[in-house]
């Protein structure tokens, strides 16, 4: 009896000190592993997304993953139709103002980055050969008239004479020559002194529109031959907006469709436009359409040249 009592206490030390080992292994294991995932670096960015796709199914990926170009992989789709493209502000008028007529420039009113208005001086020529020009026409015009005031009153003195049997027809014949000769050389008159006055109004070059001076080719004292260009103004008001869109959504894209820009120079602020012009032909290369919508920019804030992102509204896809 004694003998069976030791064995079996012998039995139950046996078992409990291998639960002890058994649970001490285990505790380790744990350890060493918690110790290995502390110590394991994290991937770099540029191969995170071969990770990714390595990764077995139904392990969640790690927090911040970026792209291979480290920007965020965005769709360029919202669930509910909004479209993000990029695009660059373009004018769509771009004027090179020359002179009509040749002469030395006599004074600069504006230079380049200034704002212009439709009509407004940009520079004026020296007017003093001009000037007398038109003196010197305006004083042919009173000769002129003057001879034919003397031509009309003989003309018609002459018509009264020839009437009575006075005076022979081939005196009547010469004063009325005479007479419309006159006239002629009043005419002739009149127009060379609308030409010297024409020059003297195109000694002053204007602005064909209203934009903003992106070049000055010119300073005083700067003689311009005929069509010389002397600036180049280029509209601001209104401008347009081009960007591609991807073929798939040709048939949602049309005129009239509200767009949303915005631009660096005014971060947190955005300018609305609308679609005028969509492309009938899809690029083979890009596989993408174009697309140019007009933004009124009656402030003159937006400057051609800048780089824009926009937004625009095509509405939830149809799926046949």
């Amino acid at each position: 009896m004694k003998r069976a009592t030791w064995f079996l206490m012998l039995s139950l030390s046996i078992l409990g000190a291998g639960a002890t080992a058994g649970c001490g292994s285990k505790t380790e294991e744990k350890s060493d592993k918690a110790a290995e995932t502390a110590s394991t670096p994290e991937l770099p960015a540029d191969v995170q997304d071969v990770a990714a796709v390595a990764r077995p199914e139904g392990t969640a990926a790690p927090a911040g993953t970026t792209g291979a170009t480290g920007g965020t992989v965005a769709q360029d789709e919202s669930a509910e139709g909004t479209v993000n493209a990029t695009g660059e502000l373009v004018s769509p008028v771009t004027s090179e103002v020359a002179v009509r007529t040749p002469g030395r420039v006599g004074k600069v009113y504006v230079d380049e980055g200034d704002r212009v208005r439709r009509g407004q001086a940009l520079l004026t020529l020296e007017t003093q050969y001009l000037l007398l020009d038109l003196k010197r026409a305006d004083a042919e015009v009173a000769r002129a008239k003057a001879m034919a005031g003397d031509a009309e009153r003989d003309y018609k003195r002459k018509e009264d004479l020839v009437a009575k049997g006075s005076v022979a027809r081939a005196a009547f014949d010469r004063s009325q020559s005479n007479y419309q000769s006159a006239q002629a050389g009043v005419a002739s008159a009149q127009a060379d002194r609308d030409l010297a006055k024409q020059k003297l109004d195109d000694a002053v070059l204007v602005s064909p529109l209203t934009g903003v001076v992106a070049q000055r080719m010119t300073s005083v004292g700067e003689r311009l031959g005929d069509a010389s260009v002397a600036f180049v103004v280029v509209q601001t008001s209104p401008l347009k907006l081009r960007f591609q869109l991807p073929e798939r959504y040709l048939a949602r894209v049309r005129r009239g469709q509200a767009v949303r820009a915005t631009v660096d120079p005014y971060p947190g602020e955005t300018f609305s436009g609308r679609v005028t012009v969509v492309g009938g032909v899809v690029d083979s290369t890009t596989r993408s359409v174009a697309v140019e919508t007009e933004f009124p920019n009656s402030d003159g804030r937006l400057s051609p040249g800048l780089f824009a992102r926009v937004e625009i509204d095509l509405g939830p896809s149809v799926e046949g």
